[in-house]
């Protein structure tokens, strides 16, 4: 079931984002963060009128995903930056496109134009997920994060939706 987060569903996310911060170059985040950290990222979306989408399976927080504004100046505001994690065990399910479709959805319907996906470079699956809906290369910073003693390049893809604003 894939729904709006829920307070309680915090420490579940915080657990699911410290497994990247912590092991991968997925995020440039370097420092795991606790639930009052997410709580206030959770907040700012949901108080933008952006959507945080949560997929839970009984009542286990399987993985999330949300929009953020692309920058802040007005004339980007029918552009948002997307994210979707999920847990490690549950990668290679088809949960992420779902879940990610789920997200695209409703950025339609609060008359989003364009969505914006960041990679960090080398990563096939991401790749691979974010060309299965739709979205296409539109850019790639060479060496713009250090982390685990390398640097490491993003890409953006992007998807913009055919609607008026």
């Amino acid at each position: 079931m894939i729904r709006p987060v829920k307070r309680q569903d915090i420490q579940a996310i915080v657990d699911i984002y410290n497994h990247y911060v912590e092991n991968t170059a997925i995020t440039f985040e370097e420092k795991s963060i606790n639930a009052n950290d997410m709580l206030a990222r959770i907040e700012i979306v949901t108080q933008g009128n952006l959507p945080w989408l949560v997929i839970e399976q009984g009542n286990n927080i399987l993985g999330y995903a949300y929009a953020t504004p692309w920058k802040a100046r007005s004339a980007y505001r029918y552009s948002v930056e997307t994210t979707v994690y999920l847990a490690p065990k549950e990668q290679g399910k088809g949960l992420g496109t779902e879940l990610y479709q789920a997200l695209l959805t409703e950025l339609k319907l609060k008359s989003i134009h364009t969505a914006i996906g960041g990679i960090t470079l080398p990563n096939p699956a991401s790749i691979a997920l974010h060309e299965k809906l739709g979205m296409t290369k539109v850019a790639h910073f060479h060496q713009v994060g250090y982390k685990f003693n390398q640097w490491l390049d993003t890409g953006y893809w992007q998807l913009t939706f055919n609607q008026d604003t």
